[in-house]
């Protein structure tokens, strides 16, 4: 079924994603202290499973499960508890890295598999998605082609975001080898999480 978006949608959906995406979050701070940390190259890890796994939420809530969260607070209670823990514990561990030996041991290490879970668990990603939903998809008779065509638009700005926050945190990494300017850097990071964590947990209520 062929369908167009109008300029009006088309604008607002570029300026939901750029606000969203570039705004520091969870993703966006970790990506940045994984390649202040580890170097851009171990940071990809992450910055690729990021719009993966974002689409896959994406996808998933197009699908109907953004109607089955509001509809069980059960799960929603899940999801935000689950997150802001998550977050908890990340800026916990990262709060202690003072060292690049001691960051590349254990302290701040996230798979890619892990990467893609992560945005499961991203209180975040979960209000993006049921608004592109709501916005976009839900009630359109061309829902499935809108589908198609918002998921590659989404992911880009996934991936475009947490590389470029990532670029600046591996442009700091010689500058953070400097007395305890990581330490100070990682509490920032971490502090940044933090308030994260609370911003969207409240958020969510």
């Amino acid at each position: 079924m062929n369908f167009s978006l109008n300029s009006e949608e088309l604008t607002a959906l570029l300026v939901l994603s750029t606000a969203a995406s570039f705004t520091p979050g969870p993703n966006t701070t970790l990506s940045t202290a994984l390649a202040a940390n580890h170097g851009m190259r171990v940071a990809m890890k992450f910055i690729l499973a990021v719009p993966i796994g974002w689409g896959l939420l994406l996808g998933i809530c197009m699908a109907g499960l953004g109607h089955l969260v509001l509809a069980l607070p059960a799960l929603r209670w899940v999801i935000m508890g689950g997150g802001t823990l998550y977050l908890l514990w990340m800026s916990h561990r990262l709060w202690g890295t003072r060292e690049f030996a001691s960051a590349n041991e254990d302290r701040l290490n996230i798979t890619f598999f892990q990467g893609i879970v992560v945005q499961f668990l991203n209180i975040k990603a979960w209000m993006l998605a049921l608004s592109v939903v709501a916005g976009w998809v839900a009630g359109k008779e061309d829902a499935m082609a809108r589908s198609m065509v918002l998921l590659p638009i989404m992911m880009g700005f996934g991936l475009v975001s947490n590389l470029t926050y990532a670029a600046i945190g591996s442009l700091l990494r010689l500058w953070l080898t400097q007395g305890s300017r990581l330490l100070v850097f990682n509490r920032c990071m971490s502090t940044a999480l933090l308030f994260t964590a609370i911003w969207m947990f409240k958020t969510s209520l």
